[in-house]
């Protein structure tokens, strides 16, 4: 068994997948658009074959708070302590939120946190 896909969502479709194209590289699929109810989608997907679906509803209530029960954060590995470093200079330099510096938790991960557009945290790890 393995994790099929994990899905965000959002208010601004093309501006998160944008977001993921150019910072992870990931590749996106055709937009869905529902013809039942106001419902859009897209699938993006990593060199490693796992999946990200990015998901809009009209009325899409807006409020989180920092800790909620449910999504905490997703993990992008880089492959490497100085990508881990690049991605977050990039990041950083393209005016993101940068939420934890790169650094070694006492769990052993070398990793910095990013927000994402819509404020989602992203763990940028080896």
């Amino acid at each position: 068994m393995h994790i099929e896909h994990l899905a965000l969502w959002t208010r601004d479709l093309d501006r998160l997948r944008a977001f993921y194209e150019a910072y992870f590289g990931a590749t996106p699929n055709d937009r869905y658009r529902s013809n039942r109810r106001p419902f859009e989608s897209y699938f993006l997907t990593f060199a490693t074959g796992a999946r990200l679906e990015l998901m809009r509803l009209e009325g899409l209530d807006e409020e989180r708070s920092e800790h909620a029960l449910g999504y905490a954060h997703l993990a992008l590995a880089t492959g490497s302590r100085e990508a881990v470093d690049a991605l977050i200079a990039r990041l950083r330099a393209d005016g993101h939120r940068i939420l934890s510096e790169p650094r070694t938790t006492g769990d052993g991960y070398y990793e910095g946190v990013v927000a994402d557009p819509d404020g989602n945290e992203i763990e940028i790890t080896i």
